[in-house]
């Protein structure tokens, strides 16, 4: 397993959510395929949202996007980039504290979910794939990833194994830059 969780520091997500990252992880490209107009997402540990603003404006002002992350900073930032982006309506900022995802009203709500660079700041892995696979749909998926800067396969793998004890199969294993990504399914 990967060293012990460590939340990465609030300002850290002003780094994260740089235009300069585009160059590498561009999100348009890695979340189109799997985002239609209407869909309810989700984004598990959005930080300052360099994810959910894209994934706010592919689901359009009919769908939404829910975006829980542990840091009440983060998610100040994520609605500050929101209503600069338009996309404030479309977007429902969570904070998970204590153990609680703040997911547990959510059963079989979403069409789509990511958990990107997060999994491995999370202390109880298997309740959050536990809390996710509850909040998906049946035959949705979850695109996970987790940086190789911070996780090794071992480590990647074992989450994965993680994710399949729960429920969660590997649908796809994706080619994501600089990361370990598969993109798991809830059963139909």
């Amino acid at each position: 397993m990967s060293a012990e969780p460590h939340v990465c520091p609030w300002w850290i997500g002003y780094l994260l959510a740089s235009p300069v990252r585009r160059l590498l992880q561009n999100p348009d490209r890695i979340l189109s395929p799997h985002v239609r107009q209407g869909m309810a997402a989700l984004d598990f540990g959005c930080a300052m949202g360099f994810f959910s603003l894209p994934l706010a404006r592919l689901v359009g002002p009919d769908g939404r996007v829910v975006c829980v992350d542990c840091q009440q900073r983060m998610l100040d930032g994520l609605q500050r980039r929101a209503r600069r982006a338009n996309v404030e309506a479309v977007i429902e900022p969570r904070l998970a504290e204590n153990g609680d995802f703040g997911l547990a009203s959510d059963r079989d709500r979403f069409d789509f979910a990511i958990a990107l660079a997060v999994m491995h700041e999370v202390p109880d892995q298997a309740a959050a794939f536990s809390a996710l696979h509850v909040a998906l749909r049946p035959g949705v998926r979850l695109l996970f990833a987790e940086p190789t800067g911070h996780v090794d396969r071992r480590s990647f793998d074992a989450e994965i194994d993680l994710a399949r004890r729960v429920g969660f199969t590997v649908a796809e294993h994706l080619q994501f830059r600089r990361c370990h990504a598969a993109a798991l399914q809830k059963p139909t």
